[in-house]
């Protein structure tokens, strides 16, 4: 089945933004941080491109389609950390289960799962496999702070709503990875995220800056923690903590 998603008509852009949902101030402070950091995205993206290809066959990039500013679609960039040609169909149903349940958003990869590449587990659970979107944000399709941006079918079955979180252009991080991400439900995500989209702001997006790397820690341990849980009660997931509350300014 295609699946259309239809952009919303007249959408200008907030705060005397471009029309893509990113304010004048917002643009700013995503060309002066990749700017101050452009020479170590590079030697860190060239040694995660080296890691890819001593793992697996196949491209360096990954390229799939995503549900950005209210509802536009657009290319989004990876490092590739599954092997090439993986099925889809156990992701789509995780999400769809994800979705209608009450349950923590563990990742569906969090427990060997055999899509992944070597080191792609690290790579995924360290934010390291996002890093090509930078060139998302230079093109000004994303930000560095924002909604995740979601695959076209996740969005098909999502409520009225709750798409209000792509009332925000889509980010690399957000107000919902720093209040305890793969700790919330999925409800808890979008509200976050809609939170985020009605309070965006430069000091509130400098907060989230960061507060990203401490989130990206806690995330790594908690993945090492439900891991040894796993193995220890034959497959149990580990119990998961409350979300932390999200930042005020």
């Amino acid at each position: 089945m295609r699946i259309q998603v239809q952009p919303t008509d007249n959408a200008t852009g907030i705060a005397g933004g471009l029309g893509n949902g990113i304010p004048r101030w917002k643009r700013g402070l995503d060309l002066v941080v990749i700017l101050l950091f452009a020479p170590a995205l590079v030697v860190v993206g060239g040694l995660v491109a080296v890691v890819i290809k001593a793992g697996s066959r196949g491209p360096v990039l990954f390229r799939q389609r995503r549900v950005g500013y209210r509802g536009r679609q657009f290319t989004c960039f990876k490092f590739r950390t599954m092997h090439v040609g993986a099925e889809t169909k156990s992701h789509q149903g995780y999400t769809a289960q994800l979705i209608k349940s009450e349950a923590p958003m563990t990742k569906l990869d969090a427990s060997n799962d055999p899509r992944v590449i070597p080191f792609g587990s690290i790579l995924r659970a360290t934010g390291l496999d996002e890093l090509p979107q930078m060139l998302n944000i230079l093109r000004g399709e994303m930000s560095l702070v924002g909604p995740r941006p979601c695959i076209p079918y996740e969005y098909e079955i999502y409520e009225p709503w709750q798409r209000r979180r792509f009332d925000a252009a889509p980010g690399l991080t957000g107000l919902w990875q720093v209040s305890g991400k793969n700790r919330t439900t999925f409800n808890q995500m979008i509200n976050l995220d809609i939170e985020y989209s009605k309070r965006a702001s430069l000091a509130l997006d400098l907060k989230i800056i960061i507060k990203t790397v401490p989130a990206l820690v806690v995330q790594c341990l908690d993945q090492r923690a439900n891991s040894a849980s796993r193995k220890e009660n034959c497959g149990t997931p580990a119990a998961v903590a409350k979300p932390v509350r999200p930042l005020h300014v």
